[in-house]
């Protein structure tokens, strides 16, 4: 399996996850997260769980997805959560162990400790329900993030973001300026040692350059009437058009607009008696939950990118 041919794992650090039905583990007992793809082939989970047995591990969750459609056809997907049992088990002791197994598959593969918080920069324009619902989401412990900053090219949530103890930052863009203000962009992403991107409801297009840069990254959130309803009163459009489902779509940020893999998607039904406001304000309140499940599900690094779409696992 080529490297251009391969999936790509988004780079992120997860924060810790629920265990499921796998079992428990005591709370002085150091969790980790396995993910990994290569192509499929009979041992792997064999080798896998054979693996954590040998190093005194104790399996708490473990999913796997074998792709037998589309450009990946034929890759198999893991994600592992796991607790060592012996303190000598240490994350450097793990990776460097794993090496061989992931060598012997040609796996593309991540181990990294699961209570290790994702640290997300946030952009935001104009249009504040996403970025509040985060912050809140945030304040309350309900995300397993940390929100080093808060980037806008508008001041309007200068007073929320800084409420929460955040840093505001006030980067203007126009035409001439773009090159300038993505540059700043980078060197905050570089500095702060961002992890994961968040557009919510940035309303400025990334430069192909930027895109390749946060690749596998950079989460955006939009309405699902796209390609329907584009440009300006999409909801005042759809309304005109009769449209009975309000609906949003999170998905990887890439250079081809508001077309990157898609991590997750929900409706809401509206009847002819919905106005265009209460179509707007059921869109908001979609957008944010299914913005917030993107960035968790990335945080806790359950979303593996397969060719142009997810393997999303729960």
């Amino acid at each position: 399996m080529t490297e251009a041919s391969s999936p790509v794992l988004p780079a992120t650090t997860p924060a810790p996850a629920p265990l499921g039905a796998g079992g428990s583990a005591p709370a002085d007992r150091r969790q980790y997260v396995l993910t990994l793809a290569c192509e499929d082939r009979p041992g792997i989970v064999y080798a896998v769980a054979s693996f954590l047995i040998q190093h005194g591990c104790n399996i708490l969750q473990s999913e796997q997805y074998d792709d037998h459609d589309g450009d990946e056809a034929g890759t198999f997907f893991m994600r592992v959560q796991f607790s060592a049992l012996d303190p000598v088990e240490t994350l450097e002791r793990l990776r460097a162990g794993f090496l061989s197994v992931a060598d012997s598959f040609h796996m593309q593969w991540r181990l990294v400790d699961a209570s290790t918080r994702c640290r997300t920069l946030i952009l935001v324009s104009k249009f504040g329900h996403c970025l509040n619902d985060l912050l809140f989401r945030h304040r309350i412990g309900a995300l397993g993030i940390d929100i080093p900053a808060v980037v806008s090219n508008h001041v309007e949530f200068q007073d929320l973001v800084e409420s929460h103890g955040i840093p505001f930052i006030h980067i203007p863009v126009t035409k001439d300026t773009k090159p300038e203000a993505e540059k700043q962009l980078l060197e905050i992403v570089d500095r702060e040692k961002i992890d994961l991107v968040v557009l919510a409801r940035y309303m400025q297009v990334l430069s192909p350059s930027l895109c390749d840069a946060l690749s596998g990254r950079a989460i955006n959130i939009h309405h699902s009437f796209l390609p329907s309803f584009k440009g300006a009163r999409p909801y005042g459009q759809a309304h005109a058009r009769g449209v009975k489902i309000i609906g949003a779509t999170a998905h990887y940020v890439t250079s081809d607009l508001d077309e990157g893999p898609i991590i997750e998607q929900d409706v809401h039904r509206v009847t002819h008696a919905t106005s265009a406001e209460q179509m707007a304000a059921v869109g908001r309140d979609v957008e944010c939950q299914v913005l917030a499940r993107a960035v968790t599900w990335h945080a806790e690094n359950r979303v593996m990118i397969n060719g142009t779409k997810t393997v999303v696992f729960s």
